[in-house]
């Protein structure tokens, strides 16, 4: 038994409904799903299904994976994700801050970020939500500097991070948790034989034991999700899930 909550992104598996991925996570023994405003929940009716099909399999709707990005604030468009969120009976909201490193970021499209952000948990806090933006580069929570600077200057009590390996950086992930654990919700796990960031191999299993222990001595609460495994594969989950059941 894990002593981390253990989730799946309904994104894992892109190309099965609804009903099949609360199967498999039920049969994974997986206590969370974050549902994809991508395919599997794009409007308030397919929040209510996913909600009663989770609550008839006794899974908890953890998060609401929106892509909504920051960078483009539409008031009527995030109050519809607030709804279907609550709809879902979900606590948080995975947004994209911005569609720049930080590094690249003027200080205009700073100051617009800033300030999307903040009408953005204002009207999630009438909802009783966190707003979450996926760790990530491509976009200003690419750096821990950055997302903390972002933090203090937006003073916004529901706004957390979540925690995405850059993969062979091992210095840098284990300041980043370090640095922001105080406001880190959930940590994305990718199993993938592609080359890219955010990946775990057979061969890296030293690299995840070390950033899973690091979250496992500050008594890590969120949960550590699967977002994608290798060849989205169904049986490639259950093996996963089961090697993360032993930390």
């Amino acid at each position: 038994m894990s002593c981390f909550k253990l989730g799946l992104c309904s994104v894992t598996f892109r190309k099965k409904s609804a009903e099949e991925i609360v199967r498999i996570a039920e049969n994974a023994g997986i206590a969370y799903i974050e549902w994809g405003a991508d395919v599997h929940v794009k409007a308030v009716d397919d929040a209510r299904k996913v909600k009663m099909l989770c609550d008839e399999a006794g899974i908890t709707v953890s998060s609401y994976g929106s892509y909504f990005n920051c960078a483009d604030y539409s008031e009527s468009k995030w109050i519809d994700i607030c709804e279907c969120t609550k709809e879902m009976g979900a606590s948080s909201i995975r947004v994209w801050l911005g569609r720049k490193d930080s590094e690249k970021t003027s200080e205009a499209e700073y100051e617009t970020l800033l300030e999307n952000t903040e009408k953005m948990c204002a009207v999630a806090e009438k909802y009783g939500l966190l707003v979450c933006p996926e760790c990530h580069g491509k976009t200003f929570n690419n750096n821990t500097d950055a997302i903390l600077k972002f933090k203090e200057e937006l003073k916004k009590d529901n706004f957390r991070t979540y925690f995405q390996s850059r993969y062979f950086r091992m210095e840098y992930d284990l300041d980043r948790i370090d640095r922001t654990y105080d406001f880190t919700e959930n940590v994305h796990v990718s199993y993938r034989d592609l080359k890219r960031e955010q990946l775990f191999r057979k061969k890296d299993k030293y690299y995840l034991d070390t950033l899973l222990k690091k979250f496992r001595e500050k008594d890590f609460k969120g949960i550590v999700m699967v977002e994608f495994v290798s060849g989205s594969s169904e049986k490639q989950l259950y093996k996963d899930i089961e090697r993360l059941k032993s930390y």
